[in-house]
């Protein structure tokens, strides 16, 4: 492929990238409106632990904030990290992103605090920031390793205090689980070394 082409296919990719999490954020917030007009009836979609009944919830509770303020906390770190993990693949980021949200709503179901709800983009943020935190190096990319380092850089304080225990109406637990199960989908959906010289 030429200079050219692949310049075309970089950027046709960099604003793929770009219009999908503009479009979920965008999700997100309409869903929040739709949350305040119906009396905060979504929040019932939150996990509540070791309910039978909440499995169904978890998968919409990652689509579910509990408020405007929630809700605008999340957004600038989702649409950042969502935008560099999606650079390398749709298909592959979604997968990604399935991953980590079943592994995380299930781990928040089954550790989390009785007659607690747990709801909210944190655990896919958390996620995503494991899995381009480490993918450089699993793949032996310079660039990955380099956009891991500047998001250690960025974000690394802010994750390591989401992990504290010690915090009150923050769940920990499921900050934790989303955070192992990016870096596990970064051994997961590794790319294989015919693509990963292609993508350099």
């Amino acid at each position: 492929m030429s200079g050219a082409g692949a310049g075309w296919s970089r950027g046709g990719r960099a604003l793929t990238a770009g219009k999908l999490m503009l479009a979920w954020i965008a999700l997100l917030w309409l869903l929040e409106v739709a949350d305040v007009v119906s009396g905060h009836a979504l929040d019932g979609f939150g996990v509540t632990p070791r309910a039978p009944s909440e499995l169904v919830d978890v998968v919409p509770s990652a689509f579910i904030h509990f408020g405007f303020g929630h809700l605008a906390a999340n957004t600038v770190p989702l649409l950042v990290l969502g935008f560099l993990a999606a650079l390398a693949g749709l298909r592959r980021f979604l997968l990604v992103c399935a991953l980590i949200v079943i592994v995380d709503g299930l781990g928040v179901w089954l550790i989390a605090p009785a007659h607690t709800n747990t709801a909210g983009a944190s655990g896919l943020i958390f996620g995503l920031f494991g899995f381009l935190l480490i993918t450089g190096f699993v793949e032996r990319r310079p660039l990955g390793v380099l956009v891991g380092i500047l998001i250690a850089a960025i974000w690394g304080g802010s994750i390591l205090a989401g992990l504290a225990p010690t915090q009150t109406g923050v769940s920990w637990q499921g900050h934790l689980l989303g955070l192992l199960a990016g870096v596990a989908a970064a051994f997961l959906f590794r790319r294989p070394a015919a693509s990963r010289a292609l993508a350099s």
